[in-house]
């Protein structure tokens, strides 16, 4: 049994809870901003307006605060939004806290400073001093892990050892993991699979959208390879595995299909989705600066249309 807390009590972060305390592990989660999260995970029946479902009456919610981070824990997952990774970061560095980190979170960050992009692993391990950081990506929609539907999961960490330790901490018959040492390339490809995913939603059709998601797939061959992760993580979980997941089913497909029927984003964010978070739509802006100036634009020309469409709120225009 291990003791392990979750930071961040939105829906991935709960559905993660699941399979943790199924595999007999003591399971406390915390959420430092959502009141609607703070209410259902504090509620009597734990009942998550989000996964709608019950949780266990095993988890235990703690009110976040510097004290509980504090507390001795065999693992810290963080399962927060992109915007909330320095938040935790600057805590977790002021504790000086040697606890193996495990980071759901999925995206990249734009360091204006030294003018490159950064994974949130490195990004933990160089601003925050985090030393043990691995990453679990991969194709998982909270509400199927909710259900207990079989789900397939990446971890990765240099430190192939410590990824299968926490593999068989948290792996269920239902909740099965793989493992990798490219760290970098699964977080990239987990992260732009949501541009690539708004962009195959908007093709409108089964013969469209097919021929968006080879092309994207070579788009993020070539990004992968840009950012030096490896090329066979593009056909691994976190790569085709994720695209075809977040293509099928997920919010950053559901955009790109009111986008390709010809709504602006701030249109359809008001009038179809004025409550849902589109990470695709945030990694657009987050990346731009740097994928107009760093990048060969004839390369990627699916993912240039697609930023300038979002950055300048324009009608979609793709030419499959």
């Amino acid at each position: 049994m291990k003791k392990i807390i979750i930071i961040g009590g939105g829906a991935m972060g709960s559905a993660f809870t699941i399979p943790c305390l199924e595999n007999n592990n003591k399971v406390t989660i915390t959420e430092p901003y959502s009141k609607r999260f703070i209410k259902d995970l504090s509620s009597k029946d734990k009942f998550h307006s989000a996964l709608k479902v019950k949780l266990s009456k095993k988890l235990k919610f703690r009110k976040f605060s510097k004290e509980l981070l504090k507390e001795k824990f065999d693992l810290i997952v963080i399962a927060l939004s992109l915007s909330g990774i320095d938040f935790i970061g600057k805590e977790l560095k002021n504790l000086k806290n040697k606890t193996p980190i495990l980071v759901l979170t999925k995206g990249l960050k734009y360091e204006k400073k030294d003018k490159k992009i950064s994974t949130i692993s490195e990004q933990l391990k160089n601003k925050y001093k985090s030393i043990n950081v691995s990453v679990l990506k991969g194709p998982c929609l909270a509400k199927e892990l909710a259900r207990k539907n079989q789900t397939s999961v990446v971890i990765a960490n240099k430190n192939i050892k410590i990824a299968k330790s926490i593999g068989k901490t948290i792996s269920t018959k239902y909740y099965l993991t793989e493992y990798s040492r490219d760290v970098i390339g699964v977080e990239v490809c987990s992260a732009i699979k949501n541009i690539y995913a708004m962009i195959i939603g908007a093709g409108q059709s089964l013969n469209s959208s097919s021929n968006l998601f080879q092309k994207s797939i070579l788009e993020m061959k070539y990004l992968i390879k840009y950012f030096k992760g490896k090329d066979e993580t593009i056909s691994g979980l976190a790569g085709v595995g994720d695209l075809y997941v977040s293509a099928a089913g997920g919010r950053n497909s559901k955009m790109g299909s009111y986008l390709g029927k010809g709504f602006t984003f701030k249109a359809a964010k008001k009038k179809f989705m004025p409550n849902d978070t589109v990470e695709g739509e945030q990694l657009a802006r987050e990346i731009a600066p740097f994928i107009f100036k760093k990048i060969d634009k004839k390369k990627i020309p699916l993912m240039i249309n697609f930023l300038k469409t979002i950055i300048g709120n324009k009608k979609l225009k793709i030419k499959v």
